[in-house]
């Protein structure tokens, strides 16, 4: 829900920029707590929620709301996105 709320507070044409940026910024703080043991100083624990906290976010409307559905729904597209691209991946390596 952070994450779409990040997304809400900007440009409808910034929207799927900014999702691929917060998900690889969660990627590199999620390196950065492994690597040193504690978290980002900007970005957090690693987590997508941690990424969109530390943004500005609009606040969380109701889901009958047409644009926050459309940001979830662009959540979950690039979350899918790169979960499926991982699978993917894997099973070229097996």
């Amino acid at each position: 829900m952070a994450a779409g709320c990040a997304l809400l507070a900007l440009p409808v044409r910034k929207r799927p920029g900014a999702m691929l940026e917060m998900l690889n910024r969660a990627e590199a703080a999620d390196r950065y707590r492994l690597a040193l043991g504690h978290a980002h100083p900007d970005w957090g624990n690693g987590s997508l929620g941690s990424v969109a906290m530390s943004l500005p976010r609009s606040a969380e409307p109701f889901l009958n709301d047409p644009d926050y559905v459309d940001c979830m729904l662009t959540v979950f597209a690039a979350l899918k996105t790169r979960n499926d691209r991982r699978v993917a991946l894997t099973r070229l390596r097996n």
